[in-house]
């Protein structure tokens, strides 16, 4: 992409009322990715499935599972794919205009989960950082990385 090309390439999306369709519609395809690999496929190769709401319960200090499947799901489905849309894909328009949408997803997703299981797993819920890289770690970080390629590539076309 020119300077000319990126300076016709606004850095924040428009506000207007289709921007909550772009969110909702790509925070929902990609936490349906992120609840198939987390549930199905993460089982099989690991043994045990992920679960996010315990380590919303962890943080937040209750028992309630549907709470924090609840606010688990809202993170996901709304403020995830804002943070791409406001944050990451702004960030990397600035930084690396010519970075093809796979690695900006797969970048958007490795950050989710830095966030995850280093900020709210160790620094709020004093776990070991990052799980102290058990092989749930890792599969925690595909699940990621499919949640932040999926939101790129479904704003892409949604915005299309």
């Amino acid at each position: 992409m020119s300077l000319v090309e990126m300076n016709k390439t606004n850095i924040f999306p428009e506000i207007q009322p289709s921007l909550g369709r772009i969110i909702v519609l790509a925070g929902l395809a990609a936490d349906v990715t992120w609840e198939i690999w987390a549930r199905l496929f993460t089982p099989l190769l690991v043994g045990g499935p992920l679960e996010p709401a315990a380590l919303v319960q962890s943080v937040f200090g209750f028992n309630n599972l549907l709470l924090a499947e609840s606010i688990h799901a809202v993170v996901g489905i709304i403020f995830y794919p804002i943070g791409y849309l406001f944050i990451a894909r702004p960030l990397q328009r600035l930084i690396f205009p010519t970075l093809p949408l796979l690695l900006t997803g797969i970048g958007f997703g490795t950050g989710l989960w830095i966030f995850a299981l280093y900020v709210m797993a160790h620094l709020f819920a004093g776990l070991p950082p990052f799980l102290g890289f058990i092989t749930l770690t890792w599969a925690s970080l595909i699940g990621h990385i499919l949640f932040g390629t999926v939101i790129a590539f479904v704003v892409r076309l949604m915005e299309r």
